[in-house]
Formats: C-alpha cells, structure tokens, sequence
C-alpha cells in the first residue's frame, strides 16, 4: 500500500481541525504535513510510517529544547505555544514506553547482538532505534544503555 496510516490520519485530523476552525490546531498539523511533503519533494520519496515517526519524533525533540530555551529566557508565552505544540504531536505517536518494556528491550538487543562492552553500543543502538522510535527518548535509551554495558 502506497502512503502512510499516519501521514492519512494527521491529514483527516488537519481537515477535521479546519471544519472546526481549530486556528492553533491547523497551524501545527500543517507544520507537520508541509515536513512531510518537504521530505518527499526533496528526496523523491513516499513518506511511510517508520519515516514519518522519525519525522515526528524529531519534531518533538525540538519543540521540547524550544520550550526549555523559552521558559529559560523567560518567555513563557513562546514556551506555552511550544508546550501546545508538543500535545498536538504527541497524540500521532504511539503510547511511550514503560521504563520495564524499555529496560527489556535493550536486554534483548544486548543479548541478540552479544555486545559485551561500549564498542558494541552502535550495533546494539541499531537494533533497538527502530523498535523504539517515536515511543522513548533517544538519549534516555542511549545511557541506559551505556550503563548496561558498563555494568
């Protein structure tokens, strides 16, 4: 099947806002939609939905660093619309994951890969990104995992 469940469900959800009239919903949907047509234009691609989560969990990963700046200068009504910002793009991800699920996860990995030591962390990164995307911090995986391995 060509496209992507979730590029088609943010678009339904974009023309259910515009109905509505939901002006700040609009705006992040299309911000969202317009990443993705970027990507395909410049790329020459389809967005499917392993992309598209990618897409989405860097768009978060921003906005977080953005409301963090925000609050730190004391802009709390930039921090808000960013806050807003990383709702709306939430509810298009999947439910996160617990820190048990994780912790097994990467058990997993370490186990499939036979890492032993940090020289393994890429091979074993590799493995786990995928399965992980869109539902844990990248960085909070990455040192639960260097204190695996260190251990």
């Amino acid at each position: 099947m060509p496209g992507s469940e979730l590029k088609t469900s943010i678009n339904d959800a974009l023309k259910t806002a515009m109905r509505s009239k939901e002006k700040e919903r609009v705006a992040v949907l299309r911000l969202i939609m317009s990443e993705f047509k970027r990507i395909e234009v410049d790329e020459r691609i389809e967005v499917d939905d392993a992309r598209a989560l990618a897409v989405l969990d860097k768009m978060l990963k921003q906005r977080r660093d953005s409301e963090q700046q925000y609050r730190d200068a004391a802009r709390p009504d930039l921090a808000d619309q960013e806050a807003y910002e990383i709702v709306e793009i939430q509810r298009f991800l999947p439910p996160p994951l617990t820190d048990a699920e994780l912790d097994a996860l990467i058990d997993q990995a370490i186990a499939d890969t036979g890492a032993s030591d940090l020289r393994a962390m890429g091979q074993v990164m590799a493995q786990i990104k995928p399965q992980v995307q869109g539902r844990a911090d990248m960085a909070e995986v990455s040192s639960r995992l260097k204190t695996k391995l260190i251990a």
